[in-house]
């Protein structure tokens, strides 16, 4: 069942989508048939969401964010202002034969995003392709291959440029595969190209693993 109490009167909710409670959507905004939405969502004005896609709980889609289906967004998920989650490795608007594309011509494929994870203003994701928790991809970067969890991908095409923690920040290397995040003072070791976290420091992030 929808909760319809928190949506604007522009806004286009299809009648078999499925809102959380408490979730808010703005003037223009456009949820399609058969998506969901969790609760406590944000979806800005003039934001899109596709038939069958599924938002998880606390996210926050800004202004005029795109989010084509088979999209899967975790809880906790922000995709910033005019961002873009494709659905179609090889685009074209018509047959061979010349006859305008339908849904049975062609095959739709998905972006994935973690818990947590962070899409900034103007990037382009080109599905097929997994975005790992709390990872963050730039504002403006076209990412065309998965991005771990906790890394940090930026450019055209997009390349990890770092990591980065829960709280957002560039975590700082501390010694031979160990980073820090300077907010929490959380301890994260690199193994293999991968992030794991681990316990949280006691006092300052400095102090950690002493």
């Amino acid at each position: 069942m929808s909760d319809m109490r928190n949506v604007a009167g522009t806004a286009d909710v299809a009648a078999t989508a499925s809102i959380g409670k408490d979730t808010r959507i703005w003037h223009l905004a456009q949820i399609r048939e058969e998506a969901t939405v969790g609760a406590n969502c944000n979806i800005g004005r003039g934001a899109y969401i596709g038939p069958g896609v599924q938002v998880g709980d606390n996210c926050k889609l800004q202004n005029y964010a795109l989010v084509y289906e088979p999209a899967r967004l975790a809880d906790g998920v922000f995709v910033g202002p005019a961002a873009v989650l494709t659905n179609d490795l090889h685009p074209r608007a018509i047959t061979p034969e010349g006859r305008l594309k339908e849904a049975d011509d062609w095959e739709a494929v998905g972006v994935t995003v973690g818990r947590g994870a962070s899409i900034g203003a103007r990037a382009v994701c080109i599905a097929p392709l997994r975005i790992g928790e709390w990872a963050t991809v730039a504002a403006g970067a076209v990412v065309t291959k998965d991005v771990p969890a906790y890394a940090v991908v930026a450019g055209m095409p997009a390349r990890q440029m770092g990591w980065v923690g829960e709280a957002g920040l560039p975590l700082k290397q501390y010694g031979s595969g160990i980073w820090l995040c300077p907010a929490t003072g959380r301890r994260y070791q690199e193994i293999d190209g991968h992030l794991m976290p681990g316990e949280r420091a006691e006092g300052r992030p400095g102090n950690a693993g002493q």
